[in-house]
């Protein structure tokens, strides 16, 4: 069997790892110590985007700034324990890794914490980068030659555009299938448990690029 090169990115969080208990948590220690008080409820919108952002919606200046570096600290020491595979994730890189093809993981998270994790999970990529968004990935996965990336959240679909790669969205992050339709989405997964066939049949109709 001949084996082609190819490159599918992903995003981390919600899309590779359920990772919403230590993010949620973090979050909320790191907030409740400038003094803002938020639940769950009004976090998980917004898991996904960049940090600042994020905590940007309750505080700001230099409160804002000592949230995110107490958050990315404690974030190492507590949340990534309790990080958890994605259904489908390590079925996903194995497929890709058995067919010759490669693996890069671009999030909003910085590269870090993303390499903290994927090393706590057991999954190995050939690319990490982190401190990206939305179109802000598109460099990197135009950079990696990514013809598909993979991710659950708005901003992903948004950056698979960007960098001319077919955008994969699964249903396991805070964006629901309306969102993700309107955002542009080529193909929609319940999550990541459906990605290796779609993979196969992706490969099977010649819709992707040698590297």
């Amino acid at each position: 069997m001949e084996y082609v090169r190819f490159t599918i990115g992903f995003d981390l969080d919600m899309t590779l790892v359920d990772s919403r208990r230590g993010i949620l948590a973090t979050m909320r220690a790191a907030l409740r110590d400038q003094g803002v008080a938020v639940d769950d409820q009004q976090l998980w919108p917004h898991i996904g985007e960049p940090l600042e952002q994020t905590l940007g919606r309750f505080v700001g200046g230099a409160a804002l700034q000592q949230a995110c570096a107490d958050y990315r600290r404690e974030y190492l020491r507590s949340a990534v324990p309790v990080t958890r595979l994605m259904p489908g994730a390590r079925e996903s890189f194995d497929l890709i890794h058995d067919l010759g093809g490669r693996a890069v993981v671009v999030s909003a998270k910085v590269t870090e914490a993303v390499q903290a994790v994927l090393d706590h999970v057991g999954l190995t990529a050939e690319e990490v980068q982190g401190g990206l968004f939305a179109d802000g990935k598109a460099t990197v996965l135009r950079k990696q030659r990514a013809t598909v990336y993979v991710g659950d959240h708005v901003g992903d679909v948004q950056a698979a555009r960007a960098a001319d790669a077919t955008a994969v969205a699964v249903l396991t992050g805070p964006n629901d299938k309306a969102a993700l339709e309107r955002a542009g989405a080529d193909v929609i997964l319940d999550g990541l448990g459906e990605f290796p066939g779609w993979l196969r049949e992706w490969r099977t109709t010649g819709s992707y690029v040698a590297v």
